[in-house]
């Protein structure tokens, strides 16, 4: 039952002319380099290379790069800032954890 709410869920923040690949991934796969609180988010990428990060239990959503923001900004996606779920970095404090290799994850959506 959960599955078929989250396909429906998503099939409403998926745009109905461009279908969008999701993709779960977790801290498991990325190691050292997960930059986020949670322990899994779901990836997308949509029309234009728009990478969006997606909480799995809440469907929130959060840009992962100035194409998403730009999206957010105008109006067109309901999303939160990435940086509410983004790690601190221990290495350089003051600083969230690098977002480079989740983006290029997202990125293979895209092909």
């Amino acid at each position: 039952m959960k599955k078929v709410i989250l396909s429906l869920v998503l099939a409403g923040v998926c745009s109905s002319a461009v279908a969008a690949d999701i993709v779960t991934v977790s801290r498991f796969q990325f190691g050292k380099a997960w930059p986020f609180t949670r322990e899994e988010v779901m990836l997308q990428c949509r029309a234009g290379h728009a990478l969006y990060a997606i909480n799995d239990s809440t469907l929130v959503q959060y840009p992962l790069n100035d194409v998403a923001e730009a999206e957010v900004k105008a109006g067109k996606v309901n999303a939160k800032p990435i940086s509410i779920i983004q790690l601190d970095d221990p290495q350089q404090p003051g600083q969230k954890m690098s977002l480079a290799a989740v983006q290029q994850k997202a990125l293979t959506l895209c092909e």
